[in-house]
């Protein structure tokens, strides 16, 4: 039986999440150009597996410090290609990452510039505009950088990131430029090949600086593989392996997490193995699960344990969840596209109380499109509002 993945739809440009894109005619030409817009991350067709673990529905806390001010999403493209990341010197950051600590309760960024917020700008009056102003355009979400464009990916990420510094708060980066990006799906795309995106993932990581940040690296790029060849398997792991390492070279402050999939994919012990094959457990801080999914937070940290467990170690590893649009767990027909009866998750935080789970995210934007509701990636009040209201 199929079951469901997370593939991300990138609609037109930039529609949905954050992105590191210049692709805004309108916009300001001084401004770096930063996705607006998740990517629609689709969740591929197919069954989710049963729950392992029961949990009720899951109200969406107040918002909290850690969902200050709102923010939008601007990534942007890259100068020359860099040389290969395999060339870059080796220091100690880049053996390993740092020795696991206990996360501290960081307030998370958001970006001021998004759909939801243009929307909310642009509906004063609209009577569903407060519940969606109040329960997601005010809450920290993902910037994504999801064109390849060497040269000027440095610039976006440090809009971004300094954006972040001087309000003292922690970004959520999303690289998704992986070569064969979605296996040739609706998010097809990406860097031509491996020496390229190498390059590519150099230059993002110059952006990141010296402070804190979590990089969610290449959504479905491990969890999806299987479409992959062999020989390109290998290229695409031992590339992820060496992005790990780049970004801790380049950004100490960084915690990197590898794609996990979501408990209703592979089983612990396969997702691991992939997992292991891709450097995950030498070049990373842990895993990310759910993206742009619907399983209920607890079955995704029984999950993401799971797969910690099986990966082996070691014991600085961690978990994030994006719980966007969890709230009400997976449709039980398995519909991925803007299902009904959807609603939001837990707020974002990295206070998750949880063991070996670092933060809740939210990595896809709730309310921007799967496709069906509206256009992929667009922002779409209806079906936000209906998230809001649960």
């Amino acid at each position: 039986m199929a079951v469901a993945a997370s593939a991300v739809v990138v609609a037109g440009t930039v529609s949905g999440m954050m992105s590191a894109v210049g692709d805004r005619s309108a916009r300001e030409p001084a401004l770096p150009e930063v996705a607006r817009a998740t990517p629609s991350l689709a969740p591929l067709p197919g069954i989710p597996v049963p729950a392992t673990t029961p949990s009720p529905s899951e109200p969406v806390p107040a918002s909290s410090a850690a969902s200050a001010s709102p923010a939008r999403l601007v990534p942007s493209p890259g100068s020359a290609p860099a040389p290969s990341v395999a060339s870059a010197p080796s220091t100690a950051r880049t053996a390993k990452p740092a020795a696991r600590t206990e996360p501290a309760a960081a307030p998370l960024y958001r970006h001021p510039e998004s759909q939801v917020l243009d929307w909310v700008g642009a509906h004063r009056d609209d009577p569903r505009r407060p519940l969606i102003e109040s329960r997601i355009a005010a809450r920290p979400a993902a910037v994504w950088f999801p064109s390849y464009n060497p040269g000027t990916v440095t610039g976006e990420v440090r809009e971004v990131t300094s954006g972040a510094a001087a309000a003292g708060r922690v970004p959520v980066l999303v690289p998704y430029a992986i070569p064969d990006r979605d296996c040739g799906g609706a998010s097809q795309g990406g860097a031509p090949d491996t020496a390229a995106y190498d390059g590519w993932i150099r230059d993002f990581a110059a952006g990141i600086g010296e402070g804190p940040a979590i990089v969610i690296l290449e959504p479905d790029s491990v969890a999806l593989s299987d479409c992959l060849d062999a020989p390109a398997r290998a290229a695409r792991y031992a590339s992820l392996a060496r992005a790990g390492r780049t970004i801790h070279a380049a950004a100490p402050g960084a915690k990197v997490y590898f794609d996990a999939g979501h408990s209703g994919w592979h089983a612990a012990p396969k997702q691991a193995s992939l997992l292991r094959a891709a450097g995950a457990a030498g070049s990373g801080d842990g895993v990310f699960t759910n993206v742009s999914n619907f399983h209920r937070t607890a079955d995704e940290a029984a999950y993401a344990r799971r797969v910690l467990a099986a990966l082996g170690g070691p014991d600085r590893l961690g978990a994030v969840i994006d719980t966007s649009r969890n709230g009400n767990g997976a449709p039980p027909d398995g519909e991925w596209c803007d299902p009904a009866g959807r609603a939001l998750g837990r707020a974002p935080t990295t206070d998750t109380g949880e063991a070996r789970v670092d933060a809740y995210l939210w990595i896809k934007l709730p309310g921007e499109s799967d496709g069906c509701a509206g256009a992929a990636g667009s922002f779409t009040p209806e079906y936000a509002y209906a998230l809001a209201k649960g």
